[in-house]
């Protein structure tokens, strides 16, 4: 049997937050991501280049909503989870800075055997956030 084609990119990615305003505020003023929609006390979505990040409140995603418009499953998550963003096109030096300047401790930084660098902090919800070369991978 021939191996499948693989999926092109992954088009969304979902982490939990409770507080879907400091979540806003961080992904959205911090990040510079494009708020697209959201729904206060259920999510947040938000534009990443080709992508979706999704931010849902775990407590309204585990619930069926017999009146939702929609049929999407119950789904959710609990404690932190992770997401990389790429460094470029600004850098990864120029992240740094603008993630300093807001504030935000770097938890780590990494350089990997692949080449490339990536450093390590925290969303105001605790996910576990990276910024990293692209090459990490081996691209």
């Amino acid at each position: 049997m021939p191996k499948p084609e693989p999926p092109a990119l992954i088009l969304e990615t979902a982490i939990y937050a409770e507080d879907l305003a400091a979540a806003e505020s961080f992904y959205a003023g911090v990040m510079g991501l494009e708020v697209v929609g959201r729904q206060a006390g259920r999510h947040l979505f938000l534009r990443c280049g080709a992508g979706m990040l999704l931010v849902f409140d775990p407590r309204a995603t585990a619930v069926v909503d017999p009146e939702a418009p929609l049929p999407v499953p119950p789904h959710g998550a609990t404690g932190p989870g992770h997401l990389c963003f790429a460094a470029e096109p600004l850098g990864l030096e120029t992240w740094r800075a603008r993630l300093e300047a807001a504030g935000l401790p770097i938890e780590a930084v990494v350089d990997w055997p692949r080449g490339g660098r990536s450093i390590y902090l925290r969303d105001p919800a605790g996910n576990s956030l990276e910024v990293a070369e692209a090459r990490i991978w081996g691209g």
